[in-house]
């Protein structure tokens, strides 16, 4: 299940270095997510990033005598840590499904607004007509995160030539290995094609001295220009501009099993939750176009 041994304790600390630096998490966030895990990992004998459904089951059951307040803050830090897990390649699986779903716990995704986004769009412009050879690489990485809904690390582990100006998809590789069709807008392929004209060659699209783009220093740039457009930090990051791809796409009249294959999610009630935004258009969708109602205006 595991791809390389890593315990429990390490798992938890690099999880939470992730919070602090990616997801900017507060110091006392910081604190209850470790308080959380390390409580889980204690009742399951320090085995928790190798824990399976079973496991998880025994722990609901073991939260039973708490409040439902309670199970849905540790079920949540569990999820959270478990997606880290398997974008960090430590799990090859997230067996988080198992944990327990109090009514009513689960929360309603962050969206910028279409102005938000264009504001982004504007001063990324602005930048590159200032001849900012950064800009370029932040033009990419922007339309490839609002344009196809990629997750932070399928972004920054992009090989060099995975954009191809004659192929408007990509193929990726998701979570547990799951291959979907991404499409790649033509904006999209012209910006990656400005900036990897930049480039001298090399394994990947994003480099770094390293290797490529932490997901860290993807999340410190995309923070950064939403802040010189008035975004506030804590309403902006690469996940962000992902539900933007979707809640946008939904809100323009795209196919909710369409959506569900291009952000790559198992299951479909993962890809419902971003009908909350769109309720009002549905309302008016139904009222329009129901033959009920056509039948009604006949019969007036």
């Amino acid at each position: 299940m595991t791809d390389r041994a890593v315990s429990d304790a390490a798992a938890i600390d690099r999880f939470l270095e992730m919070m602090a630096a990616e997801a900017g998490a507060a110091r006392n966030t910081i604190l209850a997510y470790r308080t959380d895990l390390d409580g889980a990992s204690t009742l399951l004998g320090r085995a928790l990033v190798r824990a399976d459904a079973g496991d998880l089951g025994r722990l609901g059951e073991a939260w039973l005598p708490l409040a439902r307040t309670s199970v849905a803050r540790k079920a949540a830090a569990l999820r959270r840590f478990y997606r880290f897990l398997v974008d960090d390649g430590i799990r090859a699986d997230d067996p988080s499904d198992a944990l327990p779903r109090p009514v009513g716990a689960r929360g309603l995704p962050k969206v910028l607004a279409r102005g938000d986004v264009e504001a982004l769009f504007r001063e990324v412009a602005r930048r590159i007509e200032d001849g900012e050879c950064a800009a370029l690489r932040l033009s990419a990485m922007l339309e490839l995160l609002y344009g196809s809904g990629l997750r932070a690390t399928e972004l920054v582990s992009l090989p060099l030539h995975a954009v191809r100006p004659d192929q408007p998809y990509l193929i990726l590789s998701g979570k547990g290995g799951a291959e979907r069709l991404v499409p790649i807008s033509d904006r999209a392929r012209a910006a990656v094609a400005a900036w990897r004209a930049t480039l001298p060659g090399g394994m990947y699209l994003f480099p770094s001295r390293t290797g490529h783009v932490s997901r860290v220093r993807l999340f410190q740039l995309v923070r950064e220009v939403g802040a010189a457009v008035g975004i506030a930090p804590d309403r902006i990051s690469p996940h962000v501009l992902r539900h933007a791809f979707a809640t946008h796409l939904l809100e323009g009249g795209a196919d909710l099993r369409a959506l569900q294959a291009m952000l790559g999610h198992a299951d479909i009630s993962t890809t419902q939750i971003y009908t909350h935004v769109d309720g009002a258009r549905l309302v008016a969708l139904v009222n329009a176009r129901h033959p009920l109602v056509d039948a009604t205006r006949r019969g007036a």
